[in-house]
C-alpha cells in the first residue's frame, strides 16, 4: 500500500546516512490526491544513450539514494528514453528502497496506446522498473499522426483518445497505475482526454526562464481544470547551467530548439532562424541578477522555475551527487517575488519571439502539442 510521505514537510531535517539538506516542500497536484515534491527527478539520461552520452549506474544508483533521503522522492522517466534503458536503469537503483517512499512517473508513447498495445507497454515498463505499479503513467505527446511520427517509421494507424483514455482508466482499476497523466498536451488535446471523463492528475510541460510560453494558455487552463503542472527542461538542458560561456558551446543535440538557428545546427528541424540573440541577452541578463543577490544562474533558474503559478513540481536532472547537491539546495528556500519579477522583466522579450508555442523543437506550423 501506498503511504505519501507526508513527514516530509514536518519537522526539523533528520541526521540519517546523510544530513538532509531541506525540508522539501510537498505541492498538492491540481484537484487531485497526489503529492509530489517541488524537486523532482528528471531520469532521461538513465541507461546512458546518443542523446545524454555514458551514464555510469553507480552514479545513477548514488543519486536516487541521496535523493530519497532528502526528500525528492519523484522520479520520471519514459520508455521512449534511450529504448527503454533509462526504466531499467531506474529500476535497478531503486532495488533495495522500500517501494512507498519513492514515487515513479513514467510516460507511454503515443504509437502505443491502442488498447491491446497500451496494457502490452505498460507491463514492459513495470518490468523494466521492477516494480507493480506505477505512480503516473502518462500519454508522452497528444495522440495524434503528426506526433506519432516523431516515435516510429512504421505506419500505425491513430488509436482512438476515448478507447486509449479508457483503457488507462482499466489499468488504473487493476492497480497498475494510480494516476493517469499526461505530457506536451496544449489546451485542444487536453479537453480532448477531458471529454472522456478520465480524471487527469497531470501534464508534464516544458517551463523554464527561457521556456515561459505556458504561461499565456495551457498553464492558466490546468489551473482553471485542477490539473497538476509537472515542469521539465527547468534548466534547458543546461544551458541555465552556466557551463557554456557562449551559445556555439552548446552541444548539437541541446541546439535543436527554436532558439537556435537552424542554419547553423543541422539537427533541428524547425527550419527557423532562432531567437539567438535574444537568447544570450536573456542568459546574460540572469547571470547578472543571479551575481548581484549572490546566488549561481542555475540556483535562481530552478526557483523561478518552482514559483510558476500553478507548478507542482519541476524536473531536473542529476548525473552525479554534486550536480544533485546543487538542485536540493535550490530547493530550499523560494526566491522573493522582487528578483522573480527581475527575471520575468530581462526574459520577457525572448518570450515574446518564440510566441505562445511550447513545442520548442517545431516550427509553430508544425507543432505536435495542439
Amino acid at each position: 500500500m501506498y503511504v505519501p510521505l507526508a513527514l516530509a514537510t514536518q519537522g526539523k531535517p533528520k541526521q540519517g546516512k546523510h544530513l538532509r539538506l531541506t525540508t522539501m516542500q510537498l505541492r498538492k497536484s491540481g484537484k487531485s490526491t497526489l503529492m509530489l515534491p517541488v524537486l523532482g527527478m528528471g531520469c532521461w539520461a538513465y541507461g546512458g544513450g546518443e542523446y545524454w552520452g555514458a551514464q555510469n549506474q553507480h552514479d545513477v544508483d548514488a543519486v536516487v539514494r541521496y535523493a530519497v533521503e532528502q526528500g525528492a522522492n519523484f522520479f520520471d522517466t519514459a520508455e521512449a528514453y534511450n529504448e527503454g534503458e533509462s526504466e531499467r536503469s531506474l529500476g535497478l537503483a531503486l532495488r533495495g528502497i522500500p517501494r512507498e517512499k519513492v514515487l515513479i512517473g513514467t510516460k507511454v508513447s503515443p504509437s502505443n496506446v491502442e488498447p491491446g498495445k497500451l496494457v502490452q507497454h505498460c507491463e514492459a515498463s513495470l518490468r523494466r522498473l521492477g516494480t507493480d505499479y506505477i505512480d503516473i503513467y502518462m500519454v508522452h505527446w497528444p495522440i495524434t499522426a503528426h506526433s506519432i511520427k516523431h516515435f516510429t517509421s512504421d505506419n500505425v494507424p491513430t488509436p482512438s483518445v476515448p478507447d486509449a483514455f479508457a483503457t488507462l482508466e482499466r489499468l488504473r482499476q487493476a492497480g497498475k497505475i494510480r494516476y493517469i497523466g499526461v505530457s506536451n498536451f496544449g489546451v485542444a488535446k487536453l479537453s480532448e482526454a477531458l471529454e472522456t471523463g478520465v480524471e487527469i492528475a497531470i501534464n508534464e510541460l516544458p517551463y523554464s526562464l527561457l521556456t515561459r510560453a505556458i504561461e499565456l494558455e495551457i498553464l492558466p487552463f490546468c489551473r482553471e481544470k485542477g490539473i497538476g503542472v509537472l515542469g521539465y527542461m527547468s534548466l534547458m538542458q543546461g544551458v541555465l547551467a552556466d557551463i557554456y560561456p557562449i551559445l556555439e558551446a552548446v552541444p548539437v543535440w541541446q541546439r535543436r530548439t527554436r532558439h537556435f538557428d537552424s542554419r547553423r545546427s543541422p539537427q533541428c528541424r524547425h527550419g527557423l532562424p532562432g531567437a539567438e540573440a535574444e537568447t544570450a541577452a536573456a542568459l546574460e541578463s540572469i547571470r547578472a541578477i543571479a551575481r548581484r543577490h549572490g546566488m549561481t544562474m542555475p540556483e535562481v533558474a530552478l526557483k523561478c522555475a518552482f514559483a510558476g503559478a500553478g507548478i507542482t513540481s519541476s524536473l531536473c536532472g542529476s548525473r552525479n551527487l554534486k550536480e544533485l547537491q546543487l538542485n536540493l539546495k535550490a530547493a530550499s528556500e523560494p526566491l522573493p517575488p522582487a528578483i522573480i519579477a527581475e527575471l520575468n522583466t530581462a526574459t520577457r522579450p525572448l518570450l515574446e519571439k518564440l510566441g505562445p508555442s511550447f513545442d520548442y523543437y517545431e516550427n509553430p506550423a508544425n507543432d505536435r502539442t495542439k
